[in-house]
């Protein structure tokens, strides 16, 4: 009986524990997209390098399992170049909104992680001066998302992280008449970036 009562204070002690412990995490980084030249359909397409800002929320399943959801953004410039169109520009406002796994291990201060998903990569023309093709519209993509990270822990309530990311989709034509623009191709969107996180 009493072997039977401290196995059950044990497990009720760890119980607390872990239920006393952060489940929930929010974070805020900065990130530099870079995505490479795409060539198809006598079409090629280059990106300008640019920054963009990520905003992400962890739920804790488990100390070494989470579920996270990721909104981004991001603003650039498409150029294409086709024989009909050697230096069309449409600036893009880029929106990421996904979902993933996320394992995590712990060593001391230093979590490495890593994670796999999915979502959704919104490519939206900006009109302004910089884009000479207005009759470009919105590209909605799914794609698969999957990244590697390291999270430093400074306190109990924050951590810097240092991750890269990517994310894989067909590539944005802007859904231009005669399909001017389609490359036909899918691409990698790689994605460092850095922040800092807040768990609750």
């Amino acid at each position: 009986m009493k072997k039977t009562m401290v196995l059950g204070a044990l497990v009720l002690a760890a119980a607390t524990g872990f239920a006393q412990e952060s489940r929930q995490d929010v974070s805020v980084s900065a990130t530099a997209p870079f995505i490479p030249q795409v060539n198809g359909n006598a079409v090629q397409l280059n990106d300008t390098h640019t920054v963009g800002a990520l905003a992400s929320y962890r739920y804790m399943l488990t100390p070494r399992s989470a579920l996270e959801a990721n909104y981004g953004y991001s603003e650039y410039s498409s150029k294409f170049r086709t024989s009909f169109a050697p230096n069309a520009r449409i600036n893009t406002f880029q929106q990421e909104i996904t979902a993933a796994y996320v394992f995590s291990l712990n060593f001391r201060n230093f979590n490495p992680f890593a994670e796999g998903g999915g979502g959704t990569m919104i490519f939206m023309p900006l009109y302004d001066a910089g884009t000479n093709f207005k009759d470009a519209k919105t590209n909605t993509r799914l794609g698969g998302l999957f990244g590697v990270g390291l999270a430093y822990e400074i306190s109990p309530s924050f951590d810097v992280r240092a991750e890269y990311r990517g994310f894989v989709t067909k590539v944005q034509d802007f859904s231009e008449p005669g399909k001017l623009f389609n490359t036909n191709r899918y691409t990698l969107f790689s994605s460092p970036a850095i922040g800092i996180a807040y768990h609750f």
